[in-house]
């Protein structure tokens, strides 16, 4: 049986933990990308198919082919933030499911389905993958900055043209200025959303 975290660890996770708009201007090295991924890749998805796919976009070149595809109300704290992920699914996650998930003739259950069943599972699964990114940066010291105000018919033409990949949200990643936050905005109480039965 695992013990529970300690509660500090848990508020750095959750509690006291974010969403950060500004940002200091301090460099995140490679090596805490691929140790971020290297935590990350452990969260479940469905069968597990790992469909999300990064794409860790730091250089000035790459951030000024992301410029034109984001929303107005983005682009400052994008073009601040030392990287921003963007977090794709791969629609033929499926032909890698006999290495991913070899117990099972699973990429039966979707070589043959519905453009419809591909894309739900895709994007369910790494809409998964994205929280785990998030949950794992915050771990290794990251602050992060999700959104979805961008325009992915550009992301896709600018950075997966050609490919099975379609981008899903982005999240900027690196030291936020704990300075400039606003006030936490409010959650719903348990009883609102929540039942036991």
């Amino acid at each position: 049986m695992r013990m529970p975290l300690p509660d500090a660890a848990l508020a750095q996770l959750f509690s006291s933990a974010r969403t950060h708009h500004h940002w200091l201007p301090q460099a995140v090295p490679d090596e805490l990308l691929l140790n971020l991924y290297e935590q990350l890749k452990y969260g479940p998805t469905s069968a597990n198919a790992c469909p999300a796919r990064f794409v860790f976009v730091k250089s000035a070149q790459a951030k000024a082919r992301l410029l034109p595809c984001l929303s107005a109300s983005n682009i400052e704290q994008t073009m601040a933030a030392p990287v921003t992920v963007i977090v794709a699914h791969d629609l033929a996650f499926f032909d890698a499911l006999p290495e991913l998930y070899p117990r099972a003739d699973a990429r039966s259950w979707f070589a043959n389905a519905s453009a419809e069943k591909i894309e739900r599972t895709a994007l369910q699964s790494a809409t998964l993958q994205a929280a785990y990114l998030i949950i794992a940066a915050r771990g290794l010291g990251l602050d992060c900055g999700p959104m979805g105000g961008f325009n992915p018919t550009l992301v896709d033409a600018e950075f997966f043209k050609g490919s099975t990949w379609k981008s899903n949200l982005l999240i900027n990643l690196g030291y936020g200025d704990a300075q400039q936050l606003l006030p936490r905005d409010p959650r719903f109480p348990f009883a609102d959303v929540c039942r036991i039965e």
